[in-house]
C-alpha cells in the first residue's frame, strides 16, 4: 500500500495494512504476533493502550495525546481482525445510530 504525500490516510487504510500484516510472519510482523496471541490477548493490549490514552489526555501534552490515540485506534482494528469484525460493519452500525440523537440512541439501547 503506497500513499503519496498528498493522500489522506484513513482508518480503513490501516484496517487494509493489519490485513495485509496478519498473513506475514509473526517473526517480521507485530501485528501478526498479536493476533497469534488470541482475540483476548488483543483485547489486553487494547485496554492497555486505551489507559495509556486516558492518562495522556489527563496529564500529557498534546502530541502524546495524538501519540496514544493512534495506538489505540491500531490496536482497536487488531482486536477486531482477531474477532473477523470488519471496520465497514461498525461504520454502519455507527450510521445507523446518527439517525437519533445521543441520547435518544443511547436510551434505546437499555441499561
Amino acid at each position: 500500500m503506497l500513499l503519496n504525500a498528498m493522500s489522506k490516510f484513513t482508518l480503513a487504510d490501516l484496517e487494509q495494512r493489519i490485513n495485509e500484516r496478519a498473513s506475514a510472519s509473526a517473526e517480521v510482523s507485530y501485528t501478526r504476533k498479536l493476533l497469534d496471541r488470541g482475540p483476548a490477548q488483543c483485547a489486553k493490549k487494547f485496554g492497555e493502550e486505551a489507559v495509556e490514552a486516558v492518562i495522556a489526555v489527563t496529564g500529557e501534552d498534546r502530541d502524546r495525546v495524538i501519540g496514544e490515540a493512534a495506538d489505540v485506534l491500531y490496536h482497536l482494528l487488531v482486536m477486531l481482525h482477531a474477532r473477523q469484525v470488519k471496520l465497514d460493519e461498525v461504520e454502519a452500525l455507527l450510521k445507523t445510530r446518527t439517525k437519533k440523537s445521543g441520547l435518544e440512541e443511547k436510551a434505546s439501547r437499555g441499561a
